[in-house]
């Protein structure tokens, strides 16, 4: 269904909550909008840590929205939206809490998505659809230009990073030799891998001769888990867990060789910058919310996965279905993530210095 022309659209409004991986994978939609449409009025509804990484993003107004506020921040939010009629909503989120709240965004065209990927009442609060197609969560999202009459182009992000926080980064170890920098932790406790994987890798990169770095933020998660890692490394890690800020995490995956974890936003916001990924996926499917740029080097069990706890092909499962289950991620094992490593330090080594380090 359209309802208008894309030529008239003046002032557009993305509403895409979460996560830090996701609003990442926005951050190329944007960047093609605002190259088409250099005059547009662009207002994000976005969530407070979302905002937080990506403070200082051009062109674009943040309008927050506090997930954990409760009745307060959808006061907060009706009052901020109150007034305001923008001539085209992208709601890029299939979860209740975002339709609800895109009822109070007034505008004319409300673009939504396709029929299959609906959910939760998700075609109520919207006025048109995008095509079918696009597997990849940021191709998924690239869907959304069509409707806009943008053509898709190359994806492109340019992450905001103050020099301050890469100053930072650059600081946290010497430039000589090569780095791994590990972010065991996903916000989602069942994607995590195994603590003695996590060690293995470490002491085999540090045979190597690799550093390796651990990163992470301040949960009470994330410090058992690095801890227990440490402990169980023959060899001395960087331990850098609960340090940074959001802006210095962005800075620490761009000062990075390679960046291994499982699927989560740090792996993601790596893949931003440029760095490669060594992936450890199999409660979801990294051809869905793998490493955009480069997935040669990640491990992936999500089939595996499907026909040992949901008892039947990926291919048959929903859009998007996770199998966070216990004991789904030692389906991805320690000889195979070794050997993916061990084949990404060879094409470094078939590179020129130039290159070395490129996805």
């Amino acid at each position: 269904m359209r309802t208008g022309s894309s030529s008239a659209i003046q002032s557009l409004c993305i509403l895409r909550l979460s996560a830090l991986g996701d609003v990442t994978h926005v951050l190329p939609v944007i960047r093609r909008i605002q190259s088409a449409w250099p005059d547009c009025r662009l207002t994000w509804v976005i969530g407070k840590g979302e905002a937080r990484l990506l403070e200082g993003l051009d062109g674009v107004e943040f309008v927050v929205y506090d997930k954990r506020g409760g009745w307060a921040a959808l006061r907060q939010f009706r009052a901020a939206m109150r007034g305001r009629r923008f001539d085209a909503l992208l709601h890029m989120q299939l979860a209740l809490r975002a339709n609800l709240l895109s009822s109070v965004i007034a505008a004319r065209r409300r673009i939504g998505y396709d029929r299959a990927r609906s959910k939760e009442g998700h075609g109520l609060f919207i006025n048109e659809r995008i095509a079918p197609g696009g597997y990849h969560v940021l191709d998924a999202f690239r869907q959304f230009l069509a409707p806009l009459d943008i053509p898709a182009g190359p994806v492109e992000w340019r992450m905001p990073v103050p020099p301050e926080a890469s100053r930072w980064a650059r600081a946290q170890w010497p430039e000589e030799g090569d780095t791994l920098l590990m972010s065991p932790c996903s916000s989602h406790a069942l994607r995590n891998w195994n603590v003695d994987g996590y060690a293995a890798l470490a002491d085999h990169a540090m045979s190597k001769g690799w550093r390796v770095v651990l990163s992470g933020g301040r949960s009470e998660l994330e410090r058992c888990i690095s801890d227990r890692i440490k402990e169980r490394c023959a060899g001395t890690v960087l331990d850098l867990v609960g340090k940074d800020t959001l802006k210095q995490m962005i800075a620490l995956q761009a000062n990075a060789d390679l960046v291994v974890g499982p699927d989560s936003g740090p792996v993601h916001v790596a893949n931003a910058v440029g760095t490669p990924v060594l992936g450890l996926y199999a409660a979801t499917d990294a051809e869905r919310s793998g490493p955009y740029s480069d997935r040669r080097w990640t491990v992936n069990r999500y089939a595996e996965a499907a026909e040992k706890f949901m008892r039947q092909p990926a291919a048959k499962l929903r859009w998007g279905q996770r199998i966070e289950k216990p004991g789904v991620m030692d389906l991805v094992r320690i000889d195979d993530v070794i050997r993916k490593f061990d084949e990404f330090c060879a094409q470094r080594r078939l590179q020129s210095p130039a290159q070395a380090g490129e996805p």
